[in-house]
Parts: C-alpha cells; sequence; structure tokens
C-alpha cells in the first residue's frame, strides 16, 4: 500500500441545518472530520466549520473518504444527549453506495463482528473470538454494468463497519482503499454516503431527520 498524503478538497461548506444547539453539515470525501497527527493533517471539517460556529462541539465521525450527514452538538448539554443516542443505538443512519459486482439477493443482513487489525492499523477485521458485534441491513436499489447501487442501514456503528461487511460479501465498495482491489478500487474516491440521519433534537426531543444529497 502506497503512503497516505493528505490532500483534502477545496469545496465549499454545505450547513444542511443550524439553531442554537445543533449544526448538521454535509462533510466532503476526502476531509479529515477532525484533526488527524502532525500539523499537515490540521485542517478537517470541524474546524472549517467553526469559523463560522465556534462552539460546536464533536458527537461522531464520518471516514475520510466518506461524505454525508455530520451532526455537533453547540453545547455540552447538547453533545450529551446527542452522543447518548449514538452510543444506545437510537438514531437511524441511512447510507448509500455503489458496490463492485451485481448482489444476486435483493436484501439482506450481514452480521460479522469486527475489530482492529493491529499490525495493518487502520485496516480492521472479522474476528469471532475477540471482534465487537457488528451488523448491517442493506437493500438493493439497482444492478447493472457491473455493480450494484445500495441502501445500507447500520444497526451498530463500528469503524469501517460498512466497508467490510460489503467485501466479506464478495461486494467491495468501488473505491475503497483498504478493502477493495484491482479495478474496484480504481475510482476518484469512495461511492459510499451518509444519506440520512435521524436523530432526536437536542433541545426539543423532536425527532428530525437530515439528508444530504448524494454525489454519486
Amino acid at each position: 500500500m502506497s503512503e497516505f498524503i493528505y490532500t483534502p478538497p477545496n469545496a465549499p461548506l454545505d450547513v444542511l441545518y443550524s439553531d442554537d444547539h445543533i449544526v448538521v453539515a454535509d462533510k466532503p470525501s476526502g476531509l479529515l472530520s477532525v484533526p488527524g497527527r502532525g500539523e499537515d493533517r490540521a485542517d478537517c471539517f470541524i474546524n472549517r466549520l467553526r469559523e463560522g460556529f465556534p462552539d460546536i462541539l464533536l458527537v461522531h465521525r464520518l471516514d475520510l473518504d466518506t461524505s454525508g450527514v455530520m451532526i455537533f452538538g453547540r453545547t455540552k448539554a447538547a453533545q450529551g444527549f446527542l452522543g447518548q443516542q449514538f452510543e444506545k443505538r437510537l438514531t437511524k443512519k441511512i447510507y448509500l453506495a455503489r458496490l463492485w459486482g451485481e448482489v444476486a439477493e435483493d436484501a439482506g443482513q450481514v452480521d460479522l463482528p469486527l475489530i482492529v487489525d493491529w499490525p495493518n492499523r487502520p485496516r480492521q477485521h472479522v474476528n469471532y473470538e475477540t471482534g465487537k458485534p457488528s451488523v448491517t441491513d442493506w437493500r438493493v436499489l439497482k444492478r447493472g454494468g457491473g455493480e450494484t447501487r445500495i441502501r445500507l442501514m447500520p444497526l451498530t456503528g463500528r469503524s469501517h463497519q460498512l466497508r467490510i461487511h460489503m467485501a466479506e460479501i464478495g461486494h467491495p465498495i468501488l473505491g475503497d482503499p483498504l478493502y477493495a482491489s484491482g479495478a474496484a478500487a480504481d475510482f476518484p474516491r469512495l461511492m459510499l454516503h451518509a444519506d440520512s440521519l435521524k436523530i432526536r433534537h437536542a433541545e426539543t426531543g423532536v425527532m428530525m431527520t437530515f439528508s444530504a444529497p448524494c454525489p454519486f
């Protein structure tokens, strides 16, 4: 694997919703959610958003290569309330992806325990002895041209969960630099997008759904 060089995009910020308690925005692919190690990885989504919302606090993350909906708190109370919903699996997350090959079934579930692959970090891998429970529901949206467009609904929130689960069923996500190979990896970006997030508002408790247009 070649050495990673961080070249974040110059995409304009797309704030989907904001009020005194939360900020919801569309993270572009190729941009870190939070700062990485070293000054060369200081540019990230939360730091860009802080130019307009200096008080925002992290609630969850998206992989560098994944685009889509992220929510932030603007107070400690909001951060805690939102974070609890992620921890207790009370949110509903829907992702869209393009997969290598044409998936035969119309819908299904992947239940494979995952844990970090220490010698090959940041890769994760399936491990039945020490892996943490990881479950993904999926439904095919469209097939053709040697690929499948799919809706992914993670029931757990493990690192790289969707990417590994799709690779393990023989259909890696197109453009995945870690879990795809050959022609499947030869795309300008990871074809994975956090399409929508359903969550209770940090102040009112009202269930809200936020979505970001899929760029592929």
